[in-house]
């Protein structure tokens, strides 16, 4: 692949100019020399792929390019890409999870009440949106690498807050689970395929950070809506003869489709058809995944079952795929929290209040934690130390009924399990290189099945436990300490595939012929390549 060729001749040149003097002339001559060398094999590969004669010169050009030009550009570019994608981004996700989380809030008006609602009715209702999230997880990310994202996201979320608003009629248990079924299918597509589109445009050091600004919108939505709910209720109930639970649905669902509209105009698509980019630009958002991976973003690069069989027989798949449902399962105290803070003996208005400083405080932690985690290249260690911060969440709410220390618990647990969790979604996007397909595949797959903890995790905070909820709390407590192993386990497994590449590496540049990679390896990989740890 052009893609790959090309990948591979800028780090071999990028690893030969770091032994020698700083960008020296000879070596910047040495670089265009040799892919001049090769601009007869140019013509050969171009028909079937999506880098044109235009592109490949741009690409010669960022190749022998001066550090200042470097810098200048990825300033430009980055600055344009964070304008256009993250704040839009970021209103999607927490108008995402308002929506999906928002009967936790209605629970606290009158909504069981007047849906006939008893026993574990609310836990139903609160899982069934994950099986139809379930279902449309992979086919949805494979059809994002086919058309354009700002199209597809927007659509999808047009969809899931027309059916948010929907809620607002229903009069029976059936009705309600239903509605949530299908705003799980309509929700799907979001969470994944942003996950796709921002990797498809940061590379590996500033993917973390802009993952965390994007899941402000997390922290935002439990703050917000915290905010909302209260008001809402308060102000709303009754109004018109409408229950305040139904307002507050009604309310969420028409601010998510008006999003939506203003989504399909500002989101960006893929690098190479983003077209409020110039062509140098474009080029060189490609060029920089190229010379960080071996391949540019490239749709057409490979087929959708290409792609499929890539991902599934690669073994650290089913790795992080475990280690993002355990970590998943750490987090399903968040669809009870104001019911788990009502314990603390405040009434339905100040409970709703209280839970603003909680996850306003999450989200600057989280600030903090991803910009280290992309500034010094780790993903394990900080995963780890967040985790067991969550760990000690989950003991000092089980093994207290004080109120000062209840609340300073309900504080740690979303500061260790979320910013944990927006780290482990950086790790996983980046340890799986180009093609698009095989990224999608994995992606899609490891939040597929990693959401399946919140089917049954919902299960784990019964009203009947209240108010130590031991049973939850000691599982979580557990389950933050099955993360922590996980997490050690992985890293285990990217450093002994680091030095097979290295073993590799220097066999090859003796002057060996280069050897197939197998299934384990970073297939296209280039020279210097390494899994972040």
């Amino acid at each position: 692949m052009v893609g790959s060729w090309i990948g591979s001749t800028i780090a071999e040149k990028m690893a030969t100019c770091s032994t020698k003097t700083d960008e020296s002339q000879e070596g910047v001559k040495m670089t265009y020399a040799e892919v001049e060398n090769q601009k007869e094999e140019i013509p050969a590969v171009l028909g079937s792929h999506d880098i044109n004669e235009e592109q490949v010169a741009l690409f010669r050009k960022f190749i022998t390019a001066s550090p200042e030009f470097h810098r200048k550009m990825t300033k430009t570019l980055t600055r344009k890409v964070d304008f256009h994608l993250m704040p839009m981004i970021a209103l999607m996700f927490m108008l995402n999870f308002l929506d999906r989380n928002n009967l936790s809030q209605a629970r606290l008006g009158t909504l069981e009440k007047d849906l006939g609602m008893t026993g574990t009715d609310f836990n139903l209702a609160t899982s069934i949106l994950f099986v139809g999230y379930l279902l449309m997880q992979l086919p949805s990310n494979l059809l994002l690498t086919r058309v354009r994202p700002s199209l597809y996201l927007g659509a999808a979320m047009t969809i899931w807050g027309t059916i948010s608003a929907a809620q607002a009629a229903t009069h029976s248990f059936t009705a309600i689970v239903l509605c949530r079924f299908f705003l799980g299918l309509a929700e799907a597509p979001f969470f994944p395929g942003s996950m796709l589109l921002m990797s498809s445009w940061y590379t590996r050091p500033e993917l973390a950070l802009r993952i965390a600004w994007f899941y402000c919108g997390h922290s935002f939505a439990n703050a917000f809506g915290g905010l909302l709910g209260a008001g809402v209720l308060a102000n709303l109930s009754g109004a018109h003869g409408i229950a305040g639970w139904r307002w507050l649905f009604i309310i969420e669902g028409t601010l998510t489709i008006g999003s939506a509209i203003c989504s399909t105009l500002i989101l960006p698509d893929y690098p190479a058809t983003t077209r409020w980019l110039s062509t140098e630009e474009r080029a060189y958002a490609q060029w920089r995944l190229v010379k960080e991976v071996g391949e540019a973003d490239a749709p057409g690069a490979s087929t959708i079952k290409e792609g499929v069989m890539l991902a599934l027989r690669d073994p650290r798949l089913y790795l992080f795929t475990l280690l993002q449902h355990a970590s998943l399962l750490t987090q399903t105290f968040q669809y009870f929290f104001p019911t788990i803070l009502q314990t603390l003996g405040y009434g339905n208005i100040e409970t709703l209040l209280l839970t603003a400083p909680v996850w306003a405080f999450t989200f600057f932690s989280s600030l903090v934690v991803t910009y280290t985690s992309g500034r010094f290249t780790d993903r394990s260690i900080h995963i780890m130390c967040l985790i067991m911060i969550s760990c000690a969440g989950n003991i000092i709410a089980v093994a207290t009924l004080n109120t000062a220390g209840r609340f300073f618990a309900l504080f740690l647990l979303p500061l260790g399990a979320l910013p944990a969790y927006q780290i482990l979604l950086a790790w996983v996007a980046n340890s799986f290189p180009r093609p698009l397909v095989k990224r999608s595949v994995c992606i899609s797959f490891t939040n597929m099945i990693g959401n399946t903890a919140n089917i049954y995790g919902t299960y784990m905070y019964p009203s009947v436990d209240g108010p130590r909820y031991l049973a939850g709390g000691a599982a979580t407590g557990g389950v933050c300490i099955l993360v922590a192993l996980l997490t050690l386990i992985t890293r285990l497994e990217l450093q002994r595939q680091n030095k097979k590449l290295v073993l590799r590496e220097e066999f090859e540049s003796d002057g060996n012929p280069t050897q197939p990679r197998d299934t384990e390896e970073a297939e296209g990989a280039p020279v210097g390549f390494r899994y972040a740890l």
